[in-house]
C-alpha cells in the first residue's frame, strides 16, 4: 500500500526504543526521513521530560533529533487548558517536565484554590497530593490527566503509569478526568497543530493499537503499527477487541514502513 500523506506523527517507546535501548534501524529511519525532508513530530504520552529531555534522550541513544520536533502529553495538556482559560490556576501533580509545560503555556502553578488539576507520572506521589486532589477538585477544580497509561516499561521490570494514579484520583472524588494523552484524539491534534497538518494528510505510526493506533483513528489519521513493541502478532486481537479500531497498515519493522508507505511520494 501506498499514501500520499505529507507527514508523519511517530511514537517513541516501543517504536523507536525500548527505554534505554535502540531499536535495530531506528536511526536510519528518522535520518532517511530527514534526507526525504519528510515533515514529523516525535509525539509521546511522557509526561516526565521537557521536550530538551525528550530530544537528548534521542540523541543519546543515536537517534537526530531537537525540542521543537518533539511534542508530549505535558505539552498537549498545557495547550488544552490555555485554550480553555489563558490566566487560569493550575495544580500539579507531576514532575519537571508537566511543571514546565504549564508555565510556558503562561499558567499560574498553585496549591490554594486552581482551576485546574493537572496529574500525570508522579514518582513522588503520595497518600497526601491524593487527599489534596480529593478536596480541591471537591471544591470545583477540573481534573485533567495528561496520559492514561497503566503500567510503564523499565530496564527491570513494569511500573505503575500515571493512570495508575489517575485512577486512584477518580475513585476518590467519583470524578473522571478530561484525557489528554493517547488513546484521545486530544493529543494527536495539538500535534497535527504543530506539524501545520490536517489529518487528511498524516501518518501515525506507533507499536500499540491500545493507544497510538486508537488516537490515531480517532483523530481520522491512517494508521501504521509495527510490530516491535506493546501489539504483537499474539495479542493482537484481543487489542482490537479492546480498542474497537484495527491499523490500517502492520508493519514487522521500520523498514517495511518506508516500503508499505512509499515514501518518495511524501515529499511531493
Amino acid at each position: 500500500m501506498t499514501t500520499n500523506r505529507k507527514g508523519l506523527l511517530i511514537d517513541l517507546d516501543g517504536t523507536l526504543y525500548h527505554g534505554d535501548t535502540v531499536i535495530e534501524g531506528a536511526s536510519a529511519w528518522i535520518e532517511d526521513l530527514q534526507s526525504k525532508q519528510i515533515p514529523y513530530l516525535f509525539v509521546t504520552n511522557n509526561s516526565s521530560r521537557t521536550p530538551q529531555g525528550v530530544a537528548d534522550h534521542l540523541t543519546h541513544l543515536g537517534i537526530p533529533a531537537s525540542a521543537e520536533q518533539v511534542c508530549t502529553s505535558a505539552m498537549a495538556a498545557a495547550h488544552y487548558i490555555a485554550e480553555q482559560s489563558p490566566t487560569s490556576s493550575v495544580y500539579v501533580i507531576g514532575e519537571d517536565g508537566l511543571k514546565q509545560a504549564v508555565t510556558a503555556h503562561g499558567l499560574q502553578l498553585t496549591e490554594e484554590q486552581p482551576d485546574y488539576v493537572l496529574q500525570g507520572i508522579d514518582r513522588q506521589f503520595t497518600y497526601e497530593k491524593l487527599t489534596k486532589a480529593l478536596r480541591l477538585i471537591a471544591s470545583g477544580a477540573q481534573f485533567i490527566l495528561t496520559n492514561p497509561d497503566l503500567q510503564l516499561p523499565s530496564h527491570d521490570g513494569l511500573l505503575p503509569g500515571a493512570g495508575t494514579i489517575g485512577a486512584s484520583i477518580a475513585a476518590a472524588t467519583g470524578v473522571e478526568p478530561v484525557v489528554i494523552g493517547k488513546p484521545s484524539a486530544i493529543l494527536m491534534e495539538y500535534a497535527l497543530e504543530r506539524l501545520g497538518l490536517s489529518a487528511s494528510d498524516a501518518i501515525v505510526v506507533g507499536d500499540n493499537l491500545l493507544t497510538d493506533i486508537a488516537a490515531g483513528a480517532a483523530a481520522g489519521c491512517v494508521t501504521v503499527l509495527v510490530l516491535s513493541g506493546i501489539t504483537t502478532t499474539a495479542n493482537m486481537s484481543i487489542h482490537e477487541a479492546k480498542a474497537g479500531v484495527k491499523a490500517d497498515i502492520i508493519c514487522q519493522n521500520l523498514a517495511e514502513v518506508s516500503s508499505a508507505l512509499g515514501f518518495q511520494s511524501l515529499s511531493h
